[in-house]
């Protein structure tokens, strides 16, 4: 007898001896005892999850001579027919190579013919969603009303592809993905009776691999035993599908964490010149970091040993929550970039060096970050509009294109088209600014502003002239706050309430300790000028 895969050899033949999808079979069983059989299933799932197995299962339990419970004796005449292949009322066909409408005939002038020896004659469509329209239309009123002694079983990857006309028609399982407790505890089953000494932490490695899949699984295992050696641990796996060892992943990571070019592309170089993927390297360096991450919640992890247990606690007392966070997204980028590109070693090797750069990675994507942070905490809540009513009745509206005089002032532009006596009395105005510019930055904070409140905190506000609002940082202002405050809707948002508490239409300059002297003293003298000479002037810079 020729040679059995693992997967074919130890295919369920029963309900119970399925992996992970109680919840189907128990339901599938009480059906078959009740004698309440539907004329059409659709079996729904990831692959390696058992929908083939499953309709197997169902087309022998419902022909059974002798079933028990639900289930399938898998002795009598009709079982074993249709375990060795030979009983005809049992049809399985592959939609993928079989998609056309005469396949689909074919079967409605079959299905008017009684079974041979079955009590029903089933029929198998694997991948049904490869089907054609034609196909589809063809099948669709044996399905909805097929011969008493007919059942149909469909399985696909894709339901979202079915038309909803064969999807309302059937009894719809969904296949959940096998949990990885599920997989090593099958696993274990089929390697001792496969005379296979794996260790539990190559199990657990396998079943990571497999992502929910327990043929992917099998067909691993499988391929760690072809060199004729029975024995597996964790490194003989690595080798076979090209993982990097846990030491240089965390070598990379901590020359990562500490800056150092050097150290990351001296690791690199090694995992390469071993012939591993760079999609495998990126992916493990993801996982690790999650894997630190969850070490810095819950103080454990499984799939580690005690040495390198200790590598990843020396990692989680020296780096932050957000750093670990941090990298892994632009990990994740990088695997993105390095997906279409013809270059992955010089895109990896080129993205490790910006990694280990600290300047560029404190100054990356900053923008975007502060964006993130902001839409978050706005969720659900009005921003404020840039065309607002203030109390004295005018209409403000905020340049979106302001012209920055140096590294540490931004301006917003207010256009008006009332524009303010020449004379007018700024001791009132002044008052105003004093007395609600706490009470502004109380309002951001109530408004779920968080970012722009914890940024101006300590701030305060002084009259520049009639048209302007100065804020003041007495202790400087950091590059974030300064991204964050340089932002066209956070400069609207300001502006805009501090001309409702004035009741006119006013701009905002952000000062430092350097710039305010100079920006005081010019601004007065030519407003003091046009005031002079009774000039309607507004000072817009």
């Amino acid at each position: 007898m020729g040679y059995t895969a693992l997967y074919r050899k130890f295919r369920p033949l029963t309900f119970s001896e399925m992996v992970g999808q109680e919840h189907i079979t128990k339901t599938l069983k009480n059906q078959i005892t009740a004698d309440r059989i539907g004329h059409a299933y659709l079996f729904n799932g990831g692959r390696g999850t058992g929908k083939t197995s499953a309709a197997k299962i169902l087309a022998r339990a419902i022909n059974c001579l002798n079933p028990k419970d639900g289930e399938p004796c898998n002795e009598c005449e009709i079982c074993k027919g249709a375990i060795s292949g030979g009983l005809t009322d049992i049809v399985e066909m592959d939609a993928a190579s079989n998609n056309s409408v005469e396949d689909i005939r074919s079967i409605r002038e079959e299905v008017n013919f009684l079974p041979t020896k079955a009590k029903y004659r089933v029929y198998i469509i694997d991948e049904v969603h490869m089907l054609s329209t034609g196909a589809f239309n063809a099948l669709l009123k044996t399905l909805e009303e097929p011969p008493e002694h007919v059942k149909f079983i469909l399985a696909t990857t894709e339901p979202q592809k079915l038309p909803a006309t064969i999807l309302s028609r059937c009894q719809r399982f969904d296949f959940k993905r096998i949990s990885n407790e599920d997989i090593i505890k099958r696993l274990e089953i089929v390697c001792k009776e496969s005379n296979i000494e794996a260790t539990k932490g190559a199990l657990a490695i396998i079943a990571s691999l497999s992502e929910g899949a327990m043929r992917d699984s099998l067909s691993i295992l499988e391929r760690c035993i072809q060199d004729g050696d029975n024995k597996i641990d964790e490194d003989k796996i690595k080798d076979l599908v090209g993982i990097p060892k846990v030491t240089f992943v965390n070598g990379i990571l901590q020359a990562i964490l500490e800056y150092n070019v050097d150290k990351a592309l001296e690791n690199i170089e090694q995992i390469l010149n071993e012939g591993k993927d760079i999609n495998n390297l990126i992916w493990e360096m993801i996982k690790y970091s999650k894997d630190i991450l969850v070490y810095q919640a819950t103080g454990k992890l499984e799939l580690y040993n005690q040495e390198e247990l200790s590598q990843i606690k020396k990692i989680a007392e020296a780096v932050s929550k957000d750093k670990l966070v941090d990298l892994i997204y632009q990990l994740s980028e990088l695997e993105n970039e390095i997906k279409w590109s013809t270059q992955k070693t010089i895109m990896f090797q080129a993205g490790m060096i910006k990694l280990c750069n600290k300047q560029a990675t404190i100054n990356n994507g900053i923008e975007e970050r502060v964006e993130k942070i902001e839409k978050y905490l706005k969720s659900g809540k009005l921003v404020a509009s840039t065309n607002s009513i203030p109390q004295g009745g005018q209409r403000v509206t905020t340049n979106p294109n302001p012209i920055r005089t140096n590294s540490a002032t931004i301006n917003s532009k207010i256009t008006t088209g009332n524009k303010n006596p020449a004379g007018a009395s700024t001791k009132k105005f002044s008052n105003k600014v004093e007395e609600y510019w706490p009470q502004i930055i109380q309002d951001l904070k109530q408004s779920g502003k968080i970012v722009l409140y914890t940024n101006l905190i300590g701030t305060k506000a002084i009259e520049l002239n009639d048209m302007t609002v100065g804020i003041e940082f007495p202790n400087g202002m950091t590059s974030f706050g300064k991204a964050v405050l340089e932002k066209q809707e956070n400069i609207r948002e300001i502006s805009n309430l501090v001309s409702i508490a004035c009741g006119k239409e006013m701009q905002i300059k952000y000062l430092t300790q350097e710039t305010q002297k100079r920006q005081l003293t010019n601004e007065e003298n030519l407003q003091n000028f046009a005031n002079q000479s009774d000039i309607p002037f507004n000072i817009i810079e």
